[in-house]
Parts: C-alpha cells; structure tokens; sequence
C-alpha cells in the first residue's frame, strides 16, 4: 500500500479541530492509532477509497449505519441529484415534507404527525422536548444511548457512573447545566423492576420514558408490554428510538415487529442512506405539543433530506433490504465464532444482525482487537469490533473478509500464545471510548 497520507492529515486535525472530527466512533484512535487511513477520497458500494487511492473493503461501521443501501447508492442518489438540480433549498416549502409524512404515517398507523430534523441526536432532543410540552412534566427515565445533548448526559450530574451502562464509563457531563440534576433517570434494558421503581418515586413528575426496541438481544416477552403499561399508568410519553435500529430489521422500525405501539417513534441514519435527514413520528395528541414550544431550524427545510428518504424507503421495500442485511449480519457472526473455535482464540460475538460487534476476551482483548484492524487493514479491508451490513456487501465480499479474519485469528492466537501480541503491533494500542486526544 502507499504511504498513509491520511494519518498525517489526522494529525494535523487534532491541532486544529478539538478531538479531531465532529463523531467519536471515527477517531482513528478507536481503530489502529497512527495508521489508520483517517480519511476517504471516494466511497462505493461497500468500497472505499483512501486519500493515497489504496482501496478497501468496508467491513466495519459503513458510515455509522447510515448507508444500510451501500455507499453513494445509484437510486438514491438519482433522486438527489434531481432536486440539487431543482434548487434544494427555496422561500417555499418542499413538497417532499408533505409526501414523506404521508409515507411515514402509512407504515405506522399508530402515528398521526411527524415533524423533521437533520441528525439523530437533536431529533431525541426534540421528541423529549414535545414529550415535556405535552405532559409539563419534568423526569425522564431511560436506557441506551441517545446522543449528546443536555437532557441525556444530565444523567450523570447526579452520579458519574450512571451512564456507564449506556453510553461510555466515567463520563464528565462538563458544561450541563447543575440544574438538571435529577431529571433524567436510567434503567437498565429488559429490568421492568428497576423502571417501575423510577416511575414510583418520581410519581406525577414523570414526562417520558426513552428506550431502543432492542439492544443487543430479544426483549424479555413481558417487558416491552410492561414498558407499555407503566407509561400509560404515569401519562408518559413512549418515545422509542429507532436511530440504529430503525429500517434495519423491518422497513419502518423494529418496535413493528414486537407490535410496540408507542407514542413517538425517532428515526435517523438509516432512512436516507448517508444524507443528513431525520424523523420524529408520533400521535396527534402528543405531536400537537411541538406547536406549544418553539421547534425551528432553516436547516430542516431543505429538500435532499426528504428526497434521499423517500427514495430510500421505496428501495427498502422493492428490494426487501432488511431480509438481507439480516442474513449477512448472521452469516458474518457465525464467521467469527468457526474462525475463532478453529483458531482456539476466545471471543463473544453479538448485537442484532445487521449490527454485529466482536469483543476478544482476556486481558490483552484490547491489543488483539488493535492487532486485528491491524492486520486486516494489510489485507485490504477496514474492519474492527463492529459490522455494520449493507445491501451492497456481496457474498464473494463477505466470504473474502471472513477467510481474511481466519488468517488473523491465527495470527491472534500465536501471538498470544507465545507472549509476544503487543510486539506485533506497529503502532499504540486503540483508545475505546471518550479520551482528550490534545
């Protein structure tokens, strides 16, 4: 390969740029430090390019999830290029709105209204703000993560750990405001004890309850309906955040597949295959409050979002995309638990399907998870802890980065075997989590 020209220009970014990008899960540090690629010159399909053009199979977070289709998607990428060509912003509406509330409102007949915004994490923000207008109450109780605005990391003013579970350990909720201290309350996944105890302590004040449809396996059967009954009991507003699971596993939300029917539904990422663009979806009745708060951004107007959605969706059901991204996610766990059984390594493969992650065990996991983006990254693809399955991975690919990962494991478990794992690293180990690079 040609020399990485993309880690010297990481390098001058964290001069420059406060932790040197605008989203932590693509610091090069979370991957091979000091030589990760960085940067891309050209993506396709499930191919990307670096800035020295050395190509690469993707086969590790594909955008974080936000191109399930495959990158630069022909279809959706028509679509787009047809209302760049109209003017993608004007005085006026687009009437893409219009027809994208429509089409969102027909795959989830529980809902009445929707509303917009351009990312995941302030759509959260604004579905927790209508849930607080609609029932003027405070407290918010939650698992998962759901961004990084005020309202979720308030969890950890009250105690630093809270979030531990959910998003990343020890993390300093710097420049929240103190006087949020106890208005966001966490509980844990498939723990109905543990949410009921919130909703008892916090009777007449609660405002909503926030939780993915599923985490990284199957709710306990008597859970979500539990969830259901307990928001319903306090008037609290069910919001369901779809942001990484939504159209993955079914074409309008996993919460479908468990018949959920909450009150606001939060969609990103995976709706408009890689253009910024998002959903708040919810009932009349609650939705109705967002005209009681100021909601407002030029940003939210323009046509691409709506557009690449649309045409996103329509591919989503013509092609029956989440039927495949589910079987290559299962294809692909089950690779690394044979590569791993034949290798003798130790590792834990899990998540739904089409977002599979790979943890190696022990105490040198860390440095076998660095050597592995290592030494794949020689043999021509991007990986890591994470697969994140596209529509565009095909099955040469896919079997191609499986006997790839069977050479590692090997590699792997020599090197553990004979001591000597750190010393085939060329660089520093990888930083999980949030750290201050500069």
């Amino acid at each position: 390969m040609k020399q990485n020209t993309g880690a010297e220009l990481w390098r001058r970014a964290k001069k420059i740029i406060p932790g040197g990008n605008q989203l932590l899960s693509k610091r090069s540090e979370q991957f091979l430090p000091e030589y990760w690629p960085a940067y891309y010159r050209k993506a396709k399909g499930a191919e990307v390019w670096d800035l020295d053009n050395n190509r690469y199979t993707d086969m590790s977070i594909m955008g974080i999830g936000a191109c399930p289709l495959g990158y630069a998607d022909p279809d959706v990428d028509k679509a787009v290029k047809k209302e760049i060509t109209n003017g993608s912003m004007c005085s006026l509406n687009c009437p893409q709105d219009v027809e994208l509330a429509e089409k969102l409102v027909d795959l989830h007949p529980w809902a009445g209204m929707v509303r917009y915004a351009r990312g995941g994490g302030e759509a959260m923000a604004i579905a927790v703000r209508i849930a607080r207008a609609s029932t003027r109450n405070d407290v918010v109780a939650f698992c998962g993560y759901h961004g990084w605005h005020d309202w979720y990391l308030a969890a950890n003013l009250s105690d630093d750990r809270n979030l531990d579970g959910h998003l990343l350990p020890g993390l300093a909720p710097s420049g929240v405001p103190r006087g949020l201290v106890g208005t966001s309350v966490p509980f844990q996944y498939n723990h109905l004890d543990e949410l009921d105890a919130i909703a008892r302590s916090h009777k007449g004040a609660l405002a909503a309850i926030v939780m993915e449809p599923i985490r990284d396996h199957e709710p306990d059967p008597r859970f979500l309906k539990g969830v259901r009954k307990i928001a319903k009991e306090n008037d609290a507003v069910l919001i369901v955040d779809e942001v990484s699971a939504g159209y993955r596993l079914r074409t309008g939300g996993a919460h479908m597949l468990y018949d959920l029917k909450p009150d606001i539904a939060v969609f990103a990422k995976a709706m408009s295959n890689g253009y910024p663009m998002a959903a708040i979806v919810g009932t009349e009745d609650v939705m109705q409050a967002a005209q009681d708060t100021f909601i407002s951004s030029t940003s939210w107007t323009e046509g691409i979002g709506p557009t690449a959605a649309l045409a996103t969706i329509e591919k989503y059901e013509r092609c029956h995309v989440p039927d495949q991204l589910v079987r290559t996610g299962t294809a692909v766990q089950k690779g690394w638990v044979d590569a791993a059984d034949e290798a003798g390594l130790a590792i834990e493969a899990g998540g739904i399907p089409p977002l599979s992650h790979i943890t190696f065990t022990g105490e040198q996991g860390l440095v076998a998870q660095t050597l592995y983006s290592q030494i794949m990254l020689e043999k021509g693809f991007l990986a890591g802890k994470s697969f994140y399955a596209c529509y565009a991975h095909r099955d040469d690919q896919v079997s191609a980065y499986l006997e790839a990962t069977g050479d590692a494991f090997r590699t792997i478990a020599r090197g553990l075997e004979n001591g000597a794992l750190a010393s085939m690293l060329k660089g520093p180990v990888a930083k999980p989590g949030f750290h201050r690079l500069t």
